[in-house]
């Protein structure tokens, strides 16, 4: 019963994350791409502070990492997820959940070159090999079905710059593991993040305060409790002396999955076609390739 409501909860944070891409479509008929980043981040940040009161984390005691955290919450919120919200706002949400759903791949190549417990296998290499001819695959394919549209690949290759600042952030966190609370880690990077956002909107974007309808608050409200809840979850598994690092990671190709079915769902100019579906299904296969740890036959 313990294993099977840890997958579920696994299962729910990973069509959190892939539900970003729908999310981010519905706020982009509203507002700005990096205002919609700035202020979803900025709240997601505000919902985490009662979690850290929940768990009695001496948050007082990380101020003297100020510059951490600082530091970190430009890289990862302003960095990445600004390139994110603008990459997502030039490509379909079912593709931009194809190409950053292959985030670990990045990963993988970039550990090989900082961590030194952390090399390439033959499987991480064949594994990385097909997630790129995947990503490249569904990028031209569907460029062509676009007519060879600029603005699709500015958009694709500001994704998988993401992506690349992704896999520096993964980098970041791994070499300072014990240094900061990952709760207060994630809550200081959304809010500090987010206002940077906010801010970086005001010059770069054309926005007017204004009354939004209920339904731009509510898509609001959802993609801020999206790195909350999906975080949050993440952790609490990860402390789950029971849980595998390895075999939890395998559940995160659900997240490029279920950003693409959620995508020809809910948005009406997105429909599936051949080149995503194989697309979806190639990325697929090299991250559970990357993340499978075969276990050792005993004796």
């Amino acid at each position: 019963m313990h294993k099977l409501q840890n997958k579920i909860l696994t299962i729910i944070a990973c069509v959190l994350w892939g539900s970003a891409f729908v999310g981010g479509k519905l706020g982009f008929g509203y507002t700005t791409p990096i205002h919609l980043s700035g202020i979803r981040f900025t709240l997601a940040g505000l919902l985490l502070i009662p979690l850290l009161f929940y768990q009695k984390i001496d948050w007082k005691a990380h101020l003297k990492e100020w510059r951490y955290l600082l530091l970190f919450g430009f890289i990862q919120s302003f960095v990445q997820y600004g390139l994110f919200f603008v990459g997502l706002n030039m490509v379909d949400a079912s593709i931009s959940a194809i190409i950053i759903g292959g985030g670990p791949l990045f990963i993988a190549l970039m550990a090989h070159f900082t961590l030194p417990d952390d090399k390439l296998t033959f499987r991480k290499t064949f594994a990385i090999i097909l997630g790129m001819v995947g990503i490249v695959f569904v990028s031209v394919t569907s460029g062509s079905r676009l007519s060879l549209n600029t603005v699709f690949y500015v958009g694709v290759i500001i994704l998988i710059l993401s992506n690349l600042v992704g896999a520096t952030t993964n980098i970041i966190v791994a070499k300072n593991r014990n240094r900061v609370n990952p709760i207060v880690l994630t809550a200081a990077a959304n809010l500090t993040g987010g206002i940077m956002l906010y801010i970086a909107s005001i010059f770069l974007e054309d926005w007017t305060l204004q009354i939004y309808p209920t339904k731009f608050y509510l898509i609001w409200i959802w993609l801020a409790i999206i790195p909350a809840a999906g975080f949050s979850i993440w952790y609490s598994l990860l402390k789950d002396p029971e849980v595998k690092v390895s075999e939890l990671n395998i559940w995160k190709f659900l997240t490029p999955v279920s950003g693409v079915i959620l995508s020809w769902i809910i948005l009406p100019n997105e429909e599936p076609n051949i080149s995503s579906i194989l697309g979806i299904i190639i990325i697929s296969i090299a991250l559970i390739t990357l993340q499978w740890q075969p276990q050792k036959r005993k004796g």
